[in-house]
């Protein structure tokens, strides 16, 4: 009778162990991105439109967010995102790029009643397992939409250093042009 519990303890030990080596090496590959998006005071300024956002670094590597309230919206339950003077908070997790963000694609798809929206900047903080926490403010001051200059529901913006700049240019007009 002894034996069959020694067997079971190790079993459980061996998988515990197992699982624990999975969970470490997953998170040591994933980096904690958190995004501020702050809405313009503007009459009309919000937006009841998915908004998706693509963060790329100086070497082209980039993370895509197909819709930041449900990828890890953190207000309050039944929080009204992207309205007029909103300052909105998301977080989640994704892959560690190489290099800090430098270039992003913000986009609206144009949906919902409201859908025409002005976002006055969007700042993105990086943190991951041995890399240093950066941080990037990306000044918009622009209307994503259709039926007010400049006509795009995309703002591009690109700080990544020269001459690394133009090595973004394509994926961040990737599909908008």
């Amino acid at each position: 009778m002894a034996i069959p519990r020694v067997v079971n303890h190790f079993s459980i030990f061996s998988l515990l162990l197992l699982s624990f080596a999975i969970i470490s090496q997953s998170s040591l590959d994933d980096c904690v991105y958190t995004v501020y998006v702050r809405t313009g005071k503007i009459i009309n300024g919000g937006t009841d439109s998915i908004i998706s956002l693509r963060l790329i670094d100086a070497y082209g590597e980039y993370i895509e967010i197909p819709n930041l309230e449900a990828w890890g919206g953190l207000m309050k339950p039944g929080h009204n995102y992207f309205e007029r003077g909103n300052l909105d908070i998301f977080s989640g997790r994704g892959g560690c790029l190489s290099g800090p963000v430098c270039a992003m694609n913000l986009t609206s798809d144009g949906s919902g009643a409201h859908n025409g929206w002005y976002c006055n900047y969007v700042e993105v903080t990086t943190s991951g397992p041995q890399i240093p926490c950066t941080q990037q403010l990306f000044k918009v001051e622009q209307w994503l939409a259709l039926d007010t200059s400049p006509h795009k529901l995309f703002a591009l913006r690109n700080n990544c250093p020269l001459p690394a700049a133009s090595n973004v240019v394509d994926l961040i007009t990737v599909g908008k042009e």
